[in-house]
């Protein structure tokens, strides 16, 4: 399969979902939307990966690629290729479907548990899933479930954690695919984000926890069942 995945800045890569489709035999192409690169045709590509980012939803003045990457993203849904957003991209995804991104009382950055909903557990996609599960989270928005799409998770932090629509489109706010050199980058680059707050951690913390075996196993047998 082709997949082609969406790239907002330089720090915020496909970590070890590149491991997967190198060991699956997919072929794994990219846009970096920050280098002003085109977009691929819909029909050229198998399925599209919407990585993370610092900008939201609506920056569309201080970034102007993503007015035609929302674009982009809606009509790979109507053509209805698997798509697979990542944090801003599951925001992307859901701004492409009508629903609202909104900004969260409290920022969620560091590792803190999700809790799989009932809706998850009960999918013969997700059933695989334990009822709970640490991940890593560096967000402060957080987008409302599109129509006609199900939960698949939440956290303390934030109610909204994933959503399915059909089968063929998936959204998680959090970052199974994070690699420990995709973290060190992360925080290099983002320690203007971290503060004071009740689902904050420091940089130390952050660097130091690392649950990347079980995410990243999580995420081979997530993208085995979603991309199959």
């Amino acid at each position: 399969m082709n997949i082609h995945y969406l790239q907002h800045v330089p720090f915020e890569g496909p970590g070890a979902i590149k491991s997967w489709a190198e060991e699956r035999n997919h072929k794994l192409t990219d846009t970096q939307l920050y280098e002003s690169q085109n977009l691929p045709s819909v029909e050229g590509i198998g399925a599209l990966i919407i990585m993370g980012g610092p900008m939201g939803v609506y920056d569309e003045q201080d970034y102007p690629w993503l007015k035609k990457e929302k674009a982009f993203i809606k009509e790979c849904i109507n053509s209805q290729k698997k798509v697979l957003g990542i944090c801003l991209g599951a925001q992307l995804i859901a701004n492409a479907l009508g629903a609202k991104v909104v900004t969260l009382l409290e920022k969620e950055i560091g590792w803190f548990p999700i809790q799989w909903s009932s809706s998850a557990l009960n999918h013969p996609m997700l059933n695989f899933l334990p009822p709970q599960q640490m991940v890593f989270h560096w967000h402060g928005d957080m987008f409302y479930l599109p129509q006609n799409a199900i939960s698949i998770g939440k956290s303390e932090g934030c109610e909204n954690q994933g959503f399915m629509l059909d089968d063929y489109v998936l959204g998680l706010q959090f970052h199974l695919e994070i690699t420990q050199e995709g973290l060190s980058k992360l925080v290099n680059n983002s320690q203007g984000d971290l503060e004071n707050g009740r689902f904050m951690q420091d940089a130390d913390h952050i660097l130091s926890e690392g649950c990347f075996e079980q995410n990243h196993n999580t995420m081979y047998q997530l993208l085995d069942r979603f991309l199959q």
